[in-house]
C-alpha cells in the first residue's frame, strides 16, 4: 500500500519534478496548483503527508495550513512547507501555525526525500 503525498504548489515545472522524484522512490503523488484546489484534494483524497507552497495565488500556503490545523481530520497530517532561501519570517510563522517541517527552495532531491520519510 503505497503511502500517498498530496504536493500544492503554483509551479508546475517543480510539481512535475517533484512528482517525477517521488513516484521514482515509490510514493503515490497526487498535485494541486493552488490552495483552493489544494484542500478539496486533501478532503477528497486523504493524503498521508503534504508538502506544500507558502507563495500562492490567492489562498497562500499560511491560509492552507491554518485551515488544515483547525479541522479534526487534518490537525496532525504532517505538513511540510516549501519556503524561499532565507526567509527566516516564513519559517516562523510556518512553524506557529503548526508546520510539521520546512524545506528551503531550491533543494536536492535527496534532502526531500529524506524529509518526507522523516514524517511517513
Amino acid at each position: 500500500n503505497k503511502k500517498r503525498i498530496l504536493l500544492i504548489d503554483d509551479e508546475r515545472d517543480l510539481v512535475q519534478t517533484v512528482t517525477f522524484q517521488l513516484e521514482a522512490a515509490g510514493y503515490e503523488v497526487i498535485s494541486a496548483y493552488d490552495g483552493q484546489e489544494g484542500l478539496e484534494k486533501v478532503a477528497k483524497d486523504k493524503p498521508d503527508l503534504i508538502l506544500l507552497d507558502i507563495m500562492m495565488p490567492g489562498i497562500d500556503g499560511f491560509e492552507v495550513l491554518r485551515r488544515l490545523r483547525n479541522e479534526l481530520a487534518t490537525e496532525s497530517m504532517p505538513v511540510i512547507m516549501f519556503t524561499a532561501k532565507g526567509d527566516s519570517s516564513s519559517i516562523f510563522k510556518a512553524q506557529d501555525l503548526g508546520s510539521t517541517s520546512y524545506i528551503m527552495k531550491p533543494f536536492d532531491q535527496e534532502e526531500l526525500l529524506k524529509v518526507v520519510k522523516r514524517y511517513i
